[in-house]
Order: structure tokens, then sequence, then C-alpha cells
């Protein structure tokens, strides 16, 4: 079974660096132009590993990311009911 994972956006001052927080997740971007890395944590011990890295001399700013907030269920509509929102929306523009 595939554990809750959580994302932190970790900006940094030092992109060679950024390379150690492997140790604390799963590292998954660093961009170099913004000197961000995106870390990926597991839910469970997430806000202590967080703790652990803001500590850390090369870190300047931790931020927890929303993706896991929104909404993703695209397809709840039935079909019937995308074709009435269609039309609803054509009868207004008219």
């Amino acid at each position: 079974m595939v554990p809750e994972r959580i994302g932190y956006i970790v900006w940094v001052n030092d992109l060679k660096a950024a390379r150690n927080l492997e140790k604390y997740g799963t590292l998954h971007y660093v961009s170099r132009r913004m000197h961000y890395a995106v870390v990926y944590l597991n839910a469970d011990r997430a806000e202590e590993t967080a703790k652990h890295m803001r500590r850390l001399s090369y870190v300047r700013k931790i931020e927890r990311s929303h993706r896991t907030d929104l909404k993703t269920d695209y397809g709840s509509k039935l079909p019937e009911e995308i074709e009435e929102d269609l039309t609803d929306s054509a009868a207004l523009s008219s």
C-alpha cells in the first residue's frame, strides 16, 4: 500500500546543498532559477520532518503544498447534466 504523501516547497539559498533534502523525503524537483525544491514527505511524520528542515542553514522558508486540498474529481457529472449545462449557457449568451 502506498503511504499518504504531502508536498512541501522548500526555498533554499544554495542549490548544491538542496540535494541533501533527499535525506528527508522524495526530492521531486529543484528550480535553478527560482531557488526552490519540491519535496514529498510521508504524512504521518511530515510536520516533525519540516521542523528539522527549517533548522538547516541553507533553507530560507518552507511552504506546504495545497494540492491535496484541491478537488480532483472531474468525472462526477453525468453526460445528461453536461448537455443541460451547455444549453443553459448557450441560452444565456444569446
